[in-house]
């Protein structure tokens, strides 16, 4: 008897289900998904990054910052990411909707960045610690960035973009500027802040009524807590 048939048979349902499985039903899930409006805030999440944080989008990619750090808080039964502060709740798929490639990232050499735009609020200590880590987190193991500022004179007064060097002294008469890409590298991590409650991710308090995707601190939390 000749199997052959049955066996394409086989084959080909092996096949087309796991196309299915794999890439038919996720999309069809995740796929369509769509910004949301909260009933109660009217607020709308997430709204797609312009200007200056796009583009520091592909700064961030550019430089590898996924490999050593990822944007996606786990929740309560998966680790203590809000315990430490890095999120009021776990991060879902919707919260990339509008990012071409998403980069949640798989390590965490350095800590989660998905609501580092709510911990620490200043641009100049994010461009502190680009230039030298250490000077805003002794024994941080992420290395310098120095390539993305530049060296100028000093006008007849400092600039007021001047950052922080910590001991290095960039000569008498000079200071150190943050390059474009590192404004905008700095603009894209500040509107990191996925803290809105949707639907997938309701508040646990609703009875507050209190507006959403205002500050991820919990009780507790330093506010300017460390980015790495």
């Amino acid at each position: 008897m000749n199997h052959g048939p049955f066996l394409f048979l086989g084959l080909f349902a092996t096949f087309a289900w796991s196309w299915f499985a794999l890439v038919l039903k996720p999309q069809n899930e995740l796929g369509t998904l769509e910004p949301e409006k909260n009933p109660v805030t009217g607020e709308v999440y997430p709204l797609n990054r312009a200007g200056a944080a796009q583009q520091g989008r592909d700064v961030y990619r550019a430089n590898g910052c996924a490999a050593c750090h990822t944007q996606q808080v786990r929740s309560r039964e998966s680790g203590s990411d809000m315990a430490r502060g890095w999120g009021v709740r776990p991060t879902v798929a919707r919260d990339f909707i509008f990012d071409n490639p998403a980069m949640p990232g798989v390590f965490r050499i350095g800590p989660d960045l998905a609501n580092v735009g709510n911990r620490q609020r200043d641009p100049k200590w994010h461009f502190s610690h680009l230039y030298n880590p250490r000077i805003k987190s002794p024994g941080s193991s992420m290395p310098p960035y120095r390539y993305l500022f530049e060296k100028h004179k000093t006008g007849v007064a400092p600039s007021a973009d001047a950052i922080d060097t910590g001991t290095y002294s960039p000569g008498a008469g000079y200071e150190i500027l943050p390059t474009d890409e590192a404004r905008s590298l700095v603009d894209y991590m500040m509107s990191l802040k996925a803290d809105t409650y949707i639907f997938e991710v309701p508040n646990p308090h609703p009875s507050t009524n209190a507006p959403t995707g205002t500050t991820n601190a919990v009780a507790g939390a330093v506010t300017n807590a460390p980015t790495q």
